[in-house]
């Protein structure tokens, strides 16, 4: 396996450690444009896939019969931060079930944003279900069994007709059997699909081009877009990277993390794609690579390179708050660039 240098971490005058990992940059036509590294690795791109796994959610319909808000379209794509726009939105969710937490397969968490832990813990409930990162998607796949009439427990099971109705869904984006993929269990105890880099790159870009058949499934796709596109703080967090892209680009470019050094991005106006796998999985290191990556193949302008500078280059703060060092993206030349 070829990794390539994405991140040097400085401390002082000094190099102190380096990120390796690989990149791809895909068109909807399943053209490489750019790739960086082996992008045949193999991999899990884990919470990347959840607007694939919210296509289900509109396509059956289940998200008219509720009455869902593209708010909530965009939660159940979400890897959010247990923040009370996303906690609340949950329980009203599942209350409009008829369901409470307890319904929800993935565990009980801490909320990742600090203020909103704290607060959690002052109330007395430091963990809850509805709190975990995932919550958002879970209720679209309980969303989906209760319009279908199938048994919610059990909904996180493979063998679920929930889980085979997404596997089906995944299968026509990849052009391939998605049963026949490498099949581990996420962290919120839902099948988790792996596939080369390359392929998540070209299956994106086709979800960007909505590149489908079904009319039916192009318009759930558009859905997502929209609401991907309107409310980046419910997938992620009010303060988080994706909010930043989304508000510098004027929603343009569409950012989804996924877990262990895994981001995805894509843009719908022009049916493009690019991932990034960092390969010891740090997260600090994926926004500045992913960064490097859309300036390097001109998906950011000179202007919202600058405006995105903050997140290109990160400081490295020691416990009083002093800039100590940076992390700075490198190795990201073009084919073109290199010719």
């Amino acid at each position: 396996m070829s990794l390539v240098k994405m991140v040097e971490v400085w401390r002082g005058p000094l190099v102190e450690c380096v990120h390796l990992g690989v990149a791809a940059v895909a068109n909807a036509e399943g053209e490489i444009i750019e790739g960086w590294g082996d992008i045949g690795m193999e991999t899990f791109p884990r919470s990347a896939l959840k607007p694939i796994q919210a296509i289900a959610l509109v396509e059956t319909g289940a998200h008219k019969e509720r009455g869902l808000t593209s708010r909530h379209l965009a939660l159940a794509c979400a890897s959010h931060r247990g923040q009370p726009i996303h906690a609340e939105l949950v329980s009203a969710w599942l209350a409009d079930l008829g369901l409470d937490q307890n319904a929800l397969a993935c565990g009980p968490d801490h909320p990742s944003d600090e203020a909103s832990a704290a607060a959690a813990i002052r109330e007395g409930h430091p963990t809850q279900r509805i709190y975990h990162n995932c919550s958002g998607k879970h209720c679209g796949f309980l969303t989906v069994a209760k319009h279908r009439g199938w048994a919610v427990e059990g909904y996180d099971h493979i063998d679920h007709p929930a889980q085979q109705l997404y596997l089906d869904t995944l299968s026509d984006l990849a052009g391939r059997d998605a049963r026949a993929l490498p099949i581990g269990v996420d962290g919120c105890a839902l099948p988790a699909p792996a596939l080369p880099v390359k392929d998540m790159a070209v299956m994106m870009a086709r979800f960007a081009a909505a590149k489908v058949a079904s009319p039916s499934r192009r318009a759930a796709i558009l859905a997502i877009h929209d609401a991907m596109r309107q409310h980046p703080e419910y997938i992620s967090g009010t303060d988080q990277p994706g909010v930043e892209l989304a508000r510098v680009t004027k929603g343009r470019v569409i950012m989804k993390t996924g877990a262990e050094g895994f981001m995805m991005v894509y843009v719908p106006s022009q049916g493009i794609s690019a991932v990034v796998k960092i390969a010891d999985g740090n997260a600090r290191a994926r926004v500045p690579a992913l960064i490097a990556v859309l300036s390097a193949v001109g998906l950011l302008d000179a202007a919202e390179q600058r405006a995105l500078a903050h997140l290109a280059t990160p400081p490295i703060l020691n416990s009083a708050g002093a800039m100590v060092g940076r992390i700075n993206a490198c190795g990201f030349q073009t084919t073109a660039a290199q010719s």
